[in-house]
């Protein structure tokens, strides 16, 4: 199986349904492509009613190359991960991994034209992150909650706005920008460089002013992301936490306790925004984001050094906090559903606090002359007590 013929069929699986998101190479199926949410076939000539284990590995090892880490990977760990490249029709995340002795590889399809904050809708607080000097912007949520996209936006905005060195440091490239007002030098994981902290400590010395970390894996790259911060570079990176306050919590976590109070002293002077981010299911169909923004302030910085309380909480500063454009993830839920870009079951099902949201819901109702749904009604009874005292949450 040549490579021209494994081409072919990525081409083939692109243009046999609308919105492929995804290409699915799995022994003993036929060719797959991901639409809609569905898994369907994929008809090429000649025919491939199951594709074999001899198939399977020839393409994922054509796609692999000559690249002896990826190889490693994959046989230490059981996958490996990589960006490819049809000429000039698409760019995939790819994923090859083993199961049962054979290789299946996973193909996302990424998108090729830049987001800008424009055409993603993004609040105006985004405008003002690109804005910034230095400091520390991170971007929070689970796997797949459009952080990426969200980072290629603000990166698009200086691309356009200021003249400065960027580099990037990514598992894998998703978003290629080209060279507007910003001087931009991609780096990918694997080819570039060899761990994110190598590929950082570099960075140090390659006179950029703005760095993107794809990710903030582990403490060595989280101190020199500091360091970065704190010697005049804007560092954008994201973390896999739900909210701003776990956020802060989990970086103190990748350092000993005794040096937790220094790193407390570090993130007052460096963050600059954390942005939290999860999608919702859109009236219609598709998704869409809701995002909590915490912008630093004196009271951030207060909770950052000493630590939340009963009284004193993340959660409290961010809904108070709209004249610093800081929002949480329920006032921005409760805007969409006001919208009418989101259901009230959903609202109810993607809150953070769950009696604020029905509450919020029926005001919303009540200034419509609604009557309050059934849906809110359960969920406020579900938030009572029975008669031995227990939830029945």
């Amino acid at each position: 199986m040549k490579k021209t013929e494994i081409d072919y069929w990525i081409t083939a699986m692109l243009e046999s349904h609308s919105h492929v998101s995804d290409l699915n190479i799995t022994v003993g199926k036929e060719l797959q492509v991901e639409s809609a949410g569905q898994l369907v076939p994929v008809d090429v000539v000649p025919p491939v009613r199951e594709l074999t284990p001899f198939q399977t590995e020839t393409f994922a090892l054509n796609l692999i190359g000559n690249n002896t880490r990826l190889l490693r990977d994959l046989v230490e760990t059981g996958s490996c991960d990589l960006s490819y490249s049809l000429t000039d029709k698409a760019r995939f995340r790819v994923n090859i991994f083993t199961q049962k002795g054979y290789f299946t590889t996973v193909l996302r399809k990424l998108e090729t034209e830049v987001p800008s904050i424009e055409s993603m809708q993004f609040p105006d607080a985004f405008g003002k992150m690109a804005a910034e000097l230095n400091g520390l912007i991170l971007f929070t949520g689970a796997t797949g909650t459009g952080k990426t996209t969200s980072l290629a936006a603000l990166l698009d905005r200086i691309n356009h706005e200021r003249s400065v060195h960027v580099v990037t440091l990514e598992d894998p490239i998703e978003y290629v920008h080209e060279q507007h007002k910003a001087t931009f030098n991609q780096r990918e994981l694997g080819n570039d460089f060899s761990t994110f902290a190598v590929g950082m400590r570099a960075a140090l010395r390659q006179a950029p002013k703005v760095i993107l970390v794809g990710e903030m894996r582990d403490r060595d790259t989280m101190e020199i992301g500091l360091t970065a911060a704190e010697t005049g570079h804007l560092v954008l990176s994201t973390l896999h936490t739900i909210d701003a306050g776990q956020t802060i919590n989990r970086i103190l976590g990748m350092f000993e306790q005794e040096e937790q109070p220094q790193v407390r002293n570090r993130l007052v002077d460096t963050i600059r925004w954390i942005v939290g981010q999860r999608l919702l299911p859109r009236v219609g169909g598709g998704r869409i984001a809701a995002m909590e923004i915490l912008r630093t302030s004196l009271r951030v910085k207060d909770l950052i050094l000493n630590g939340e309380t009963e009284d004193k909480t993340f959660y409290n500063i961010i809904r108070e906090g709209s004249a610093l454009d800081m929002r949480t993830f329920d006032q921005h839920i409760l805007e969409l559903f006001s919208r009418g870009l989101i259901t009230e079951e959903s609202a109810i099902t993607y809150c953070s606090q769950r009696n604020e949201m029905t509450r919020g819901i029926d005001r919303l109702k009540a200034e419509r002359g609604e009557a309050t749904s059934s849906l809110s009604d359960l969920m406020m009874e579900d938030e009572e007590e029975d008669e031995f005292g227990f939830s029945r949450r």
